[in-house]
């Protein structure tokens, strides 16, 4: 007898092999059902009042439609969708539909969100339907390599009608870049550039996302542009970045006024860099000391003791630091409950920080549209977790204009 013989036998106790995953599974459908019950009784008290010329109600109840399973977290869960009878002479009858489990829907956000992700972990279109069903159970039907291109298609044409959408009403006060690399996994040398943005309400969305070459200035500009064309023509009080980035080239020449702020997370380790190994502990508290300043006094302060501090022996790394001056304090011009978001890209990284790790383990190399629609599910679902700003209440004072320094909040007196 094969392994597999032994695996497939079924307990002689009668007892399931996971008897909490069928607990968990009978409450689902429980729970669907009692949703689906609430819906429809919604239905039919609408249309409680209206009767047939017989004098007999209108909208009855007619059934259920076939079971069908739908694939959640935990498993697929068999469902059944009550159904209604319209007996009224109306030519357009009345059917039910329900919101939380609309017709042909097979599969939960949850599984479509999980999809995105093992993509870019490396499981090809063929190995999705064994890898799903090690986490959903051998049942985990509809899911083949046939369904995983369809739902490809579908998130490019989800990108591209984002990509679409109007940004008039916006009013954006910061913003966030970088380029992520997806190496090996995208066609050679493209990269996404992904632009980040807080509106007036403290809340952060995705602004921009698009493939370039490398981060060329010529990128920056198109997906700027772009922006611009649609709608967005505040130009953002705050831009957040990497300073080796065609970024900062291409946001002056579309949006002038907006400030800059260099990364310090990015200028921490391009200084540390150009340092030995023995000394890097040592310079980085003393980085450390710069950028954590409560004042920009101290941050000064602070800042000449590094350059006499190493100036002497690493010039090079002294350099770095010195030609981003006025863009590494600039965040002291902003309200201090909005420092810790502003002063470095965490934003984007923190986002992307599995993806990088990952990104030399996966097989295979994603195409332009494909690795565009994988990051932006990926964006989109993290997106829908983000939290909004510390001290969202400063937002419109930055749009008014209000001065802050330090941090604080300057009263105008009177003339």
């Amino acid at each position: 007898m094969t392994r597999d013989t032994i695996t497939a036998l079924s307990d002689p106790s009668g007892n399931s092999a996971d008897p909490l995953t069928d607990l968990i599974r009978s409450g689902a459908r429980q729970l669907i059902e009692q949703a689906l019950e609430a819906e429809l009784c919604a239905l039919l008290a609408q249309f409680s009042g209206e009767q047939t010329p017989e004098g007999h109600a209108r909208i009855v109840r007619h059934g259920h439609l076939p079971e069908r399973e739908v694939m959640t977290g935990v498993g697929p869960v068999p469902v059944k969708v009550p159904r209604v009878r319209d007996r009224g002479p109306q030519a357009e009858k009345v059917r039910f539909t329900s919101s939380i489990l609309p017709p042909y829907l097979r599969k939960a956000k949850s599984v479509e969100e999980l999809l995105p992700w093992l993509y870019l972990k490396g499981i090809s279109t063929g190995d999705f339907q064994e890898a799903l069903a090690a986490l959903l159970g051998p049942n985990a039907v509809g899911l083949s390599s046939t369904t995983i291109s369809r739902l490809k298609a579908d998130w490019w044409e989800d990108y591209e009608r984002w990509q679409r959408r109007d940004l008039s009403a916006r009013r954006i006060v910061y913003v966030w870049a970088d380029g992520v690399y997806f190496q090996p996994r995208m066609e050679d040398k493209q990269c996404v550039l992904v632009l980040i943005g807080a509106d007036e309400w403290g809340r952060k969305e995705i602004l921009g996302l698009t493939d370039g070459y490398r981060e060329s200035t010529q990128s920056w500009r198109e997906l700027l542009l772009d922006l611009k064309r649609r709608g967005l023509n505040h130009a953002p009080d705050l831009a957040v970045g990497d300073g080796a980035l065609g970024f900062w080239a291409a946001l002056r020449e579309v949006f002038g006024a907006t400030a800059e702020q260099r990364c310090w997370f990015h200028k921490t380790g391009n200084v540390l860099n150009a340092m030995p190994k023995s000394v890097q502990a040592k310079a980085k508290g003393h980085l450390h000391d710069i950028w954590q300043a409560e004042t920009r006094a101290d941050a000064e302060s602070a800042f000449d003791f590094f350059a006499k501090t190493y100036g002497v022996k690493y010039e090079r790394a002294i350099a770095k630091l010195i030609k981003d001056h006025d863009v590494l304090l600039a965040f002291y011009d902003f309200p201090a409950e909005h420092w810790k978001h502003i002063r470095t890209t965490n934003p984007i990284e923190s986002t992307f920080a599995t993806v990088r790790h990952r990104t030399g383990k996966t097989k295979g190399c994603l195409s332009r549209k494909t690795g565009l629609a994988m990051a932006f599910k990926l964006m989109m679902s993290a997106q829908n977790k983000w939290q909004k700003l510390n001290g969202a209440n400063r937002m419109p004072e930055i749009i008014q204009g209000v001065a802050f320094v330090d941090g604080i909040k300057q009263i105008q007196t009177a003339a």
